[in-house]
Formats: structure tokens, C-alpha cells, sequence
């Protein structure tokens, strides 16, 4: 579990930066330079994540069950991941309806993601996990919401063309990841 800690430590600490040292932050790129700024949190990311997915695998060997899910909570597991993926492209895709109704759609996507998690799993490392995560989340959109008042930031007016491809490329990406990779990456199949 210590793996696991450290790594959720890296990954979440690195991108937890703008939450609790936006000015540091910023002195840190006009010191560094946006590229080598740019670099280091890649690095930093990469680094944090490997460990975590490391970590994670050890500790699913020893860890103890809290709780056992019902057998429909698949379902709703499902749906919630039907929209965090779409919500995750809705940070790419421009001129779509949730980035200009959100402003931050792939911190909402990880809140989806990590809640639905949580509903469905009930192992000790998984909680650990996704809790971090979402308490992650959680703080992350608060601060951009809060960044976004601050600055009156304007989000370009949707479009319908915008909207409905968010909401393809979302839904087969789901797809995808449900059927044929969530099983090898993670080793669980969610309707197998």
C-alpha cells in the first residue's frame, strides 16, 4: 500500500499545484520557461502514474473487502461511465454544450469516474484510490471555477455539430475501453 500512497502522492500532488500554489506556479514558469515547466510536470506525471499503477497492483493482491456491490450497480457504473467519457472528450472537442455549461469537463469526467468507482468496488485499495481522486476533483473544480470568476473567463457559445460530436466520440470511446481494453489494462471485465 506504501507504492500505491507514494504514487498517488506524485501524480496527485503534481497536478494538485495550480489548487494550492497557482502563484508559485506561475513564478515557476516565468523562471523556468513554459517548456521546461511543461516538461517537468510531464515527467513528474509519467513518473507518479507508473508508480501508482505499480502500487495499485500490489496492493489488490492483499487488500480486504468493505463492502460487496449489488449486482445492477454494474448498470449504473455504466451510464456514469458513459458520461465521464464524454465529459473527458468534452475538454477537447471545441464549441461543445458541457465545456460552455461546465467550463471544466475533464475534472468532471475524473469526479464521474472515481464516484462511480466507488459505488461499484468496495476493496480497500480501490477506495484509497478513487477517494483520492475524488477529493482531487472535487478541490480541482472549485479552484477553476474560482479561477474562471476571477478572471471572467468567457467559454465559446456551443454548437449543435460541436455538442454531437463530443457526444459520438465520447460514447464509442466508452465503448471501446468497456469492452475490449478495461479487461487487459486492469484486469477486471466489467460485463464479462
Amino acid at each position: 500500500m506504501a507504492v500505491l500512497i507514494l504514487g498517488l502522492a506524485i501524480f496527485l500532488g503534481v497536478h494538485s499545484v495550480r489548487i494550492f500554489a497557482d502563484g508559485w506556479r506561475t513564478a515557476m514558469i516565468a523562471k523556468m520557461g513554459a517548456n521546461a515547466w511543461k516538461g517537468l510536470y510531464t515527467a513528474l506525471s509519467i513518473i507518479g502514474f507508473v508508480v501508482l499503477v505499480i502500487g495499485y497492483k500490489m496492493a489488490r493482491v492483499e487488500t480486504t473487502a468493505l463492502w460487496l456491490s449489488p449486482g445492477w450497480m454494474k448498470h449504473v457504473t455504466a451510464l456514469m461511465m458513459l458520461f465521464a467519457f464524454i465529459f473527458f472528450v468534452a475538454a477537447y472537442v471545441p464549441r461543445n454544450w458541457f465545456k460552455y455549461k461546465f467550463h471544466h469537463p475533464q475534472v468532471l469526467s475524473v469526479k464521474i469516474w472515481s464516484l462511480a468507482h466507488l459505488l461499484s468496488v468496495g476493496l480497500v485499495v480501490d477506495v484509497v484510490v478513487f477517494g483520492a481522486f475524488l477529493a482531487w476533483a472535487v478541490l480541482s473544480f472549485r479552484a477553476g471555477r474560482q479561477r474562471d470568476r476571477a478572471n471572467n473567463t468567457v467559454y465559446a457559445a456551443p454548437s449543435a455539430a460541436g455538442t454531437a460530436i463530443t457526444v459520438v466520440v465520447g460514447a464509442v470511446a466508452c465503448g471501446v475501453f468497456a469492452l475490449w481494453l478495461h479487461g487487459p489494462l486492469i484486469g477486471v471485465r466489467p460485463f464479462g
